[in-house]
C-alpha cells in the first residue's frame, strides 16, 4: 500500500490501498517514541533514568545495545537508538519502562483506530506471543508524520524531539535512497532538505513511513 500526502493541504497526492492494516514490524515505534517525549515534556519521565541491560531479556535482533560494554543507559539515549538505528533492545527497554497500555492510549488519542503497536521485540514468537511486532495502514502513518513535521503530535515540543529523533534514522535505504543523502550524516543537509522517516523489517515486511 501507499500514501503520499501534501504537508500543507493535507490532500492526497498519490494512495493505493492506503487503508488496508498491514504488518509494520519496527514502524511501529513511533507512537512508543510519542509517549516517550509526551512523559519526558509533562515531567512523568525522567530523561536520565537509568535502565540496566541485565533486566531485559535478550534480543538479537537489530541495534548496537546488545554489543556495546555499557551495561545500562538513560532513557534519552534509548529513544536515540530506537529511532537512529531500529535497536530492538533499546526499544523493548523503553516498552518495559512505559509500559503497552500507555502507547495503546496513545495511540487512541492520535486518532488512529488502525493502528496498534501489539508486543516488544522477540528473537522468536510463540503461540502465545502477538503474531506481530506491531500493525498500522499507510494512510494512518502518513497522517502521524504529517502530524510531527506541522507540531501537531501532541504539542510543538513533543512533534520537535521525536521529528529530531527520527532525522537520525540511518536506514535509507527505500524511499531515501532517491535523495542521495548520507545515511550516517544527513541531519544537516547542505541542500536544506530535511528527511524524517523510519523504517520497519521483518520476514515478507518492508515498510517506511517518513
Amino acid at each position: 500500500s501507499v500514501r503520499i500526502t501534501d504537508l500543507d493541504r493535507g490532500t492526497a497526492v498519490l494512495a493505493g490501498d492506503d487503508f488496508v492494516t498491514l504488518p509494520i514490524a519496527g514502524l511501529g515505534v513511533v507512537p512508543l517514541l510519542i509517549e516517550v517525549a509526551a512523559g519526558f515534556e509533562s515531567g512523568a519521565l525522567d530523561p536520565l533514568e537509568i535502565i540496566d541491560k541485565s533486566s531485559l531479556d535478550a534480543v538479537a535482533g537489530a541495534g548496537i545495545w546488545q554489543h556495546l560494554k555499557a551495561p545500562a543507559l538513560p532513557l534519552a539515549d534509548f529513544a536515540v537508538l530506537t529511532a537512529a538505528g531500529g535497536d530492538a533492545l533499546a526499544a523493548n527497554a523503553l516498552i518495559e519502562r512505559v509500559g503497552l497500555p500507555a502507547v495503546r492510549a496513545r495511540i487512541e488519542l492520535l486518532g488512529l483506530s488502525h493502528s496498534a503497536l501489539l508486543d516488544r521485540f522477540r528473537d522468536e514468537r510463540g503461540p502465545d506471543d502477538a503474531p506481530q511486532v506491531a500493525l498500522g495502514s499507510a494512510r494512518e502513518l502518513a497522517e502521524v508524520f504529517a502530524a510531527l513535521v506541522n507540531s501537531q503530535a501532541v504539542s510543538a515540543g513533543v512533534s520537535a524531539q521525536v521529528a529530531e529523533w527520527l532525522s537520525l534514522n540511518h536506514d535509507l535505504s527505500l524511499v531515501a535512497s532517491a535523495t542521495g543523502l548520507d545515511p550516517f550524516d544527513h541531519e544537516n543537509d547542505e541542500h536544506g532538505l530535511l528527511f524524517v522517516n523510519k523504517t520497519g523489517q521483518d520476514a515478507g515486511i518492508r515498510v517506511e513511513a517518513g
